[in-house]
């Protein structure tokens, strides 16, 4: 049975909250663009209990109402501190809009997926309502939303190129990344009587500055960006910018970024040194409820259904993929979480009245990184690379998977564990590496042969985006020829095992270097491995990922060379259009789409003159839908801790 838990126990939503705590002031008033749900999983919450973990007292206002007179901003009152804000797990347009601007379905993060719960760009509007209310006191942004607007950005949605967002919303300070060190060390020095304005040198923080007040002044070993003016007016200075924006974001030791706007400069500190061990376990082991705050009680939070049965056992991806926020966000080094601390939770999870004996996911950003890193640490110190698998495997990279598998093992020990599967994003070309080493490579097959065997409820997900190599290349993703050796163990491990399990491969449209006859040639590709695809997207562009500054500039960050993009959006839809080939009402301007294109060769094979091929429902071949327990999973990307596995990565 689940404990029952006193109301007291989540961090106070209302005065009458804090009086329960019996508190008559807050240090720290957060305000979230999500529903409030007391799990590691969910920023505010983590923010929250790191910050009441060191002793400040902190409450958070879910999805505040910013209509009318502002009494959600006003409850709480004015904090001894600083207001924060915490947009959301998801940015919140991505969250709200597919790729062709179109409203999504539901609001995952919202109960009953509503989507009146937030506005758009909750990052701007909050701040600008308690500026508006408690001019003197500090406004300090965090999350996902903040975090890639922290410099000149292109914004999809407005189509224009954009400032960083601290000049729009009139916030003193972003705290980019995974928050929890910055955050606390903020709290301590605004408490020792710092003014917020005069705290210039804290990591992993971006504030606004005159020319005379950055601290030291323009130095050698800053990273002076084109200005935000420069940009405005030449696509390849703004491409040219994120080649550098990626870099710092991806070594141990990074350089301050500066970058002017008008008269003033956007000064962006170097990150904090990754996470010990020790550190994201301290995280993960707070008092969390795991549980929506009880304000919530009959009503469903989509993104809380899909996660609450679910265990994350590390951060960072080293993948490096160019449409993903992950390494600008979490950084590339992964910080694995003890063994200890992961069965603690698992056991948590177990506690829960839906568990059934199954555990829903064992993963993270990719679920086959877990303890791995450079095996040479000085290496890595002088590293730039964006990926450590891209576009080959780095020889320094530990690729050892004997830690996530006692990991498993230990898991699938507990009493009362039926089964715990993987439902993150496996890195497939990590699997089929081979080191040299005997040992480890013995220990990789062993992996696959486990995953396969007994941590896929039905259906294994994985990403090969594309089929052709030139447009993966621009992605950073392997060659789909390696999917396709994948996909034959994967298919040969099943006869062996007698098991009627289905491989369901991620794929997106409209990528930069993507053009219509790239999308017919993927058509026949994923038809002769007797693919009729479910897991599809448009590509949207997202701020500050290579892939966006791709589509937006026309020129690749790396080298400043031309790269075409599908901006129209009759291109973009004849592109998607071939995912269908399968479908009968499409046929038809399918084949006319290739004779446009000059590729009537692809037809007999594409479509052809056997009508009962193309007439087949998608349930009818090998991709069927099965009852299992992963049924609408998150896909490679979509994380946990601190941001919930959502849309925002694979976009």
């Amino acid at each position: 049975m689940a404990a029952t838990h006193l109301l007291s126990e989540w961090l106070p939503t209302t005065k009458k909250e804090m009086l329960l705590r019996g508190w008559d002031e807050l240090d720290v008033v957060l305000f979230s663009g999500d529903a409030y749900v007391d799990h590691p999983s969910f920023g505010a919450a983590v923010v929250g209990r790191v910050l009441e973990a060191a002793g400040w007292r902190v409450a958070i206002v879910p999805q505040p109402d910013w209509h009318g007179d502002y009494r959600d901003f006003k409850k709480m009152g004015r904090p001894r501190l600083f207001f924060g804000i915490s947009p959301g797990c998801m940015d919140s347009m991505v969250n709200k809009y597919t790729a062709n601007k179109r409203l999504r379905s539901e609001d995952a993060y919202s109960p009953d997926g509503r989507h009146d719960c937030r506005p758009e760009y909750p990052t701007i509007v909050y701040t600008k309502i308690l500026k508006q209310l408690y001019p003197d006191v500090p406004v300090v942004l965090g999350g996902i939303e903040a975090s890639m607007r922290r410099l000149t950005h292109y914004d999809y949605w407005q189509d224009r190129l954009m400032k960083c967002i601290l000049y729009e919303s009139g916030a003193d300070m972003i705290v980019y990344g995974m928050g929890e060190r910055p955050l606390v060390e903020l709290c301590n020095r605004i408490a020792e009587g710092h003014k917020i304005h005069e705290i210039r040198d804290l990591p992993q923080t971006v504030f606004i500055s005159t020319i005379n007040d950055i601290p030291g002044g323009i130095q050698d070993d800053d990273v002076v960006l084109h200005s935000h003016e420069e940009c405005l007016h030449d696509k390849r200075a703004e491409a040219d910018n994120y080649r550098h924006i990626e870099e710092e974001s991806n070594k141990v030791h990074a350089c301050r970024l500066i970058q002017q706007t008008g008269n003033q400069y956007t000064i962006v500190n170097p990150p904090y040194p990754p996470m010990t061990t020790e550190e994201i376990d301290a995280s993960f082991d707070l008092p969390y409820t795991r549980l929506p705050h009880p304000k919530y009680k009959g009503k469903r939070i989509p993104a809380y259904e899909m996660i609450k049965l679910s265990v994350n056992l590390h951060r960072g991806c080293f993948g490096g993929c160019a449409f993903c926020t992950i390494s600008a966000h979490q950084g590339k080094f992964v910080v694995s979480r003890s063994k200890e601390s992961i069965l603690r939770e698992v056991r948590q999870v177990m506690e829960n009245p839906d568990f059934r004996g199954y555990l829903s996911d064992l993963g993270g950003p990719s679920a086959n990184m877990y303890a791995m890193g450079g095996k040479n640490k000085k290496i890595c110190e002088r590293c730039k690379r964006p990926s450590c698998i891209h576009p080959r495997i780095c020889p320094n990279l530990n690729v050892d998977p004997t830690k996530l598998l006692e990991i498993y093992h230990a898991v699938d020990n507990l009493p009362g564990m039926k089964k715990s599967f993987i439902g993150s994003g496996v890195r497939y070309d990590m699997l089929l590496h081979r080191t040299g080493d005997e040992k480890i490579d013995k220990a990789i097959q062993s992996y696959t042969r486990e995953l396969i065997c007994r941590h896929v409820s039905g259906r294994l997900k994985v990403a090969p985006e594309h089929t052709s190599d030139q447009v993966l290349s621009l992605m950073r993703k392997p060659s789909f020829s390696q999917f396709v050796q994948f996909k034959h163990i994967f298919d040969q491990v099943n006869r062996e095992e007698d098991l009627k399990q289905q491989i369901i491969p991620y794929f997106i449209s409209s990528h930069p270097g993507c053009r219509e006859e790239d999308m017919a040639e993927l058509a026949v590709a994923t038809k002769r491995l007797d693919f009729q695809l479910e897991q599809i997207q448009d590509f949207t562009p997202t701020p500050m990922t290579i892939s966006t500054e791709m589509w937006y500039t026309g020129y690749d960050p790396y080298t400043l060379e031309p790269v075409f993009s599908a901006h129209d959006a009759r291109e973009k839809l004849m592109q998607r259009m071939f995912f269908f080939w399968y479908k009968p009402e499409e046929r038809r301007k399918i084949e006319q789409e290739l004779r446009r294109i000059g590729r009537a060769d692809l037809i007999p094979v594409l479509i052809g003159a056997n009508r009962k091929d193309t007439m087949r429902k998608p349930h009818e071949n090998g991709n069927k839908k099965t009852s299992n327990h992963r049924q609408g999973a998150p896909s490679d990307g979509q994380k946990k801790s601190g941001n919930v596995r959502g849309r925002h990565r694979r976009h």
